[in-house]
C-alpha cells in the first residue's frame, strides 16, 4: 500500500449475518482522486460503502488520512469520513439550515446544549451555497422534492468537513442541470489535493465522466481497479453481461 493514500483498504470482508458480500477486497485512493465503484445490482457496492463508513462491521484493515479506523469513536470517524446514502431520510421537520447544521456534530463540544460557533455557521453556509440550497434555508425538509433533499444531504456531508466523502448514487433524483452542478462541486471539493471521493453510480457514462479511477466489483470481489483512461472495455462487457459500448452508442447516438 502507498503510504500517501488518503484511503487504504486491505483484505476487507463484510456482509450481513452469515452471508459474506464483500470478499478480500484491497484498493486505495490517493488525495485528490475521485473513485467510482461500478458493478451490477447485488455485487456489493452499497455494502462496501456502509462498511467504510462504520455502519457495518468488517474484517480487514481500513486507514483514512493515515489513521486506522478500527476503534475510532464516532466523532473521530466523522472527521475522516462522511457517507451520503441513497437511503437517507429525515424523520423530523427541520429547516434546511438545521438539517445541514447536523453535519457539524463532530465539531461540537461535548455539552448538553452545544451552541453554534462562527466556524459552524461559516461551514454550513459555504456547504449550502456549493450545493445550491442556500435560498431554501428556511424551508422545511419535509416539503422538499427528492432532488432538493439529495442536495441538502450533500451539503450536510460538505459541512461535516471530512477528508473523504462516500457517495451512494449521489445523482439519484437530480435533473440534468443539478447532476452537472453536483459533479462540478465534487471536483472542486477535491481540487486542493487534500481530500478524496468514492462514489457508487449506476449510470456508467456519468461515472466515467466524473471519475479518474474506477473499481469494478464482481460478486463482492475486485475484477479490476485502475485509471479510467486504461479501463479495458471488455471487463465492462463481462461485468454487465452485454456489449456496453454498443448499448451506449445506441442510447446516445441521437446527440451525434
Amino acid at each position: 500500500m502507498n503510504k500517501t493514500a488518503m484511503l487504504a483498504v486491505e483484505h476487507l470482508s463484510c456482509g450481513y449475518g452469515k452471508t459474506q458480500v464483500i470478499q478480500d477486497l484491497t484498493f486505495q485512493i490517493e488525495a485528490g482522486e475521485r473513485l467510482c465503484v461500478l458493478g451490477p445490482n447485488g455485487c456489493g457496492k452499497t455494502t462496501l460503502l456502509r462498511a467504510l463508513a462504520g455502519v457495518l462491521p468488517y474484517q480487514g484493515y481500513v486507514e483514512a488520512d493515515g489513521v486506522s479506523l478500527c476503534g475510532l469513536a464516532p466523532k473521530q470517524r466523522a472527521k475522516k469520513i462522511a457517507l451520503m446514502s441513497q437511503f437517507a431520510r429525515t424523520a423530523f421537520d427541520y429547516t434546511v439550515y438545521e438539517a445541514v447544521m447536523l453535519g457539524r456534530y463532530a465539531h461540537r463540544r461535548e455539552t448538553l446544549f452545544p451552541a453554534e460557533t462562527a466556524a459552524d455557521r461559516e461551514a454550513v453556509e459555504d456547504a449550502m451555497r456549493r450545493t445550491g440550497v442556500w435560498e431554501l434555508r428556511e424551508h422545511s425538509v419535509m416539503r422538499l422534492s427528492g432532488g432538493q433533499l439529495q442536495r441538502v444531504f450533500l451539503a450536510r456531508a460538505f459541512a461535516q468537513e471530512p477528508k473523504i466523502i462516500l457517495l451512494d448514487e449521489p445523482a439519484n433524483h437530480l435533473d440534468l442541470r443539478y447532476q452537472a452542478e453536483l459533479l462540478e462541486s465534487l471536483r472542486d471539493w477535491t481540487s486542493d489535493k487534500r481530500r478524496c471521493v468514492a462514489g457508487v453510480f449506476h449510470d456508467i457514462s456519468l461515472a466515467l465522466a466524473f471519475a479518474d479511477t474506477v473499481l469494478l466489483l464482481e460478486e463482492g470481489r475486485a475484477l479490476a481497479c485502475g485509471s479510467v483512461e486504461e479501463l479495458d472495455e471488455k471487463l465492462l462487457d463481462r461485468l454487465y453481461g452485454m456489449d456496453v459500448r454498443r448499448y451506449m452508442k445506441r442510447m446516445y447516438g441521437r446527440w451525434e
